[in-house]
């Protein structure tokens, strides 16, 4: 009897102990407990910000290299440099697309539902400083063609600019590849290189539930019930939206490329949860670009769609924009007709692009956009810069997720994409392995 207790008992301790050593548990977990002492001691939990920054901040160190590996290493092994000119248009065009599709139905959703109607804000009674600072420095043209050009080559690979960094890589993954049989030592070199990389995106990202731990526990404390009761129809309605954005959009696309939504949900799910907790898309997009290797798409199509995905399409953001300028504008009472919409949606379709998934980007747009049609005032902002964080966790669920949808439609597209691969690996039961076997895990697939 003792024999059959300690037997039937073993598996369960197995299971257990393998679903702590999941990244993706201990990221839940951690939220758990962030929201916890948010909740019961908002004095510690407002002190454990750090620990958040602390996490992002070694992410940030590693983004540039992860970049400049995989993109570098992508263009100088393809056989025709043409691929990579048509990888990027392609990509490009798709993300044109889907950020129009986005800012479209935030547009129709805040027409159609009215979440500032009624509040008649009197706009004597805003407060201009509780727009923070950054909100001022609007989006330029010209200010995002300066931010593609670094102060020196290596300076891009040694800074912290994602633009900056992907054109140098681009640069001089064309030069490898153009020389020959003389840059074939360097590509080795540099795909050597790529493996420390991830060897160290892997330590990096086993701190993830620390910084989840501090984001929540912060988010909690700081902001509170009361922001969430004053403005808890918009954060409703926006989730709500980009639920139904998840489900219908990316789902109709996800159906085309005949491949499961929840299968790659699952699949990424770590990646998705850092995500929300960390509100920053940048967070994840080392481990990002390696899953999706994994998946069965090639290293050039992810190179170049992924980094620059993250800059140009961030449908998550999208939404956000056309939904909180319209939320201002009923809460002021402005009445906008649908021409001045649509001058906003091309107005945003500019000022949007070129913001990498930094937490607050979308904030800064906004901004921009107000203060560029000239309809809102600019203190308005005050209204909702109290939950921006919160109304985050939409924005960046979708850009993470759909850079993941754009990478397999252009893979699929370039003809680039094992199929048979992704199917196995989202249809498995099986949790996702640790990051030091994901090259095991990338082999057993693609048997």
């Amino acid at each position: 009897m003792t024999s059959t207790t300690t037997v039937a008992g073993r598996p369960q301790r197995s299971r257990l102990s393998r679903l702590i050593r999941e990244l993706w548990f201990q990221v839940v977990l951690a939220a758990v407990l962030g929201i916890a002492v948010g909740i019961l001691a908002p004095g510690l939990g407002e002190d454990l910000k750090p620990l958040n920054d602390w996490f992002i901040a070694l992410v940030k160190m590693i983004v540039v290299p992860v970049v400049f590996c995989v993109v570098t290493t992508g263009i100088a092994s393809m056989d025709n440099l043409r691929k990579a000119g048509r990888i990027g248009v392609k990509a490009i065009g798709y993300f044109l697309v889907l950020s129009l599709v986005s800012m479209l139905i935030g547009l129709v959703v805040a027409n159609i539902f009215q979440p500032g109607a009624g509040l008649h804000v009197d706009p004597s009674s805003l407060n201009a400083e509780e727009v923070p600072k950054t909100a001022t420095e609007h989006a330029t043209f010209t200010g995002f063609i300066s931010s593609l050009i670094p102060a020196s080559l290596l300076g891009a690979i040694t800074g912290d600019a994602i633009l900056a960094a992907l054109m140098v890589s681009i640069v001089f993954g064309a030069a490898l590849n153009m020389a020959g049989e003389e840059g074939v030592p360097l590509t080795r070199g540099i795909k050597a290189l790529s493996d420390v990389v991830f060897r160290i995106v892997g330590w990096v990202m086993r701190l993830a539930p620390l910084g989840t731990f501090g984001a929540l526990a912060t988010v909690v404390a700081t902001y509170g019930a009361e922001s969430l009761k004053q403005l808890g129809y918009l954060i409703i309605l926006f989730t709500a939206t980009c639920v139904v954005y998840v489900l219908v959009v990316l789902g109709a696309i996800m159906r085309a490329c005949r491949l499961s939504l929840f299968g790659l949900i699952r699949f990424l799910k770590a990646e998705l949860l850092v995500a929300l907790s960390t509100c920053s898309s940048e967070a994840v997009l080392p481990q990002l670009v390696r899953k999706l290797e994994i998946l069965g798409i090639g290293r050039p199509v992810v190179g170049i769609v992924i980094p620059s995905g993250f800059s140009f399409n961030l449908d998550g953001s999208a939404v956000y924009l056309t939904m909180a300028s319209l939320f201002l504008a009923q809460a002021m009472g402005i009445d906008l007709s649908w021409q001045q919409q649509l001058i906003m949606v091309g107005v945003m379709m500019l000022t949007s692009k070129g913001t990498a998934g930094i937490a607050g980007g979308a904030f800064i747009v906004l901004a921009s956009t107000v203060t560029a049609v000239g309809h809102i005032p600019l203190a308005a902002l005050s209204l909702i810069v109290g939950i921006d964080r919160i109304l985050n966790e939409g924005r960046v669920f979708i850009n993470v997720l759909g850079n993941a949808v754009a990478a397999i439609v252009i893979g699929k597209w370039e003809n680039d994409f094992d199929t048979e691969q992704a199917r196995r690996v989202l249809h498995a039961r099986t949790t996702t392995p640790p990051q030091d076997e994901l090259d095991t895990a990338k082999v057993s697939a693609g048997k």
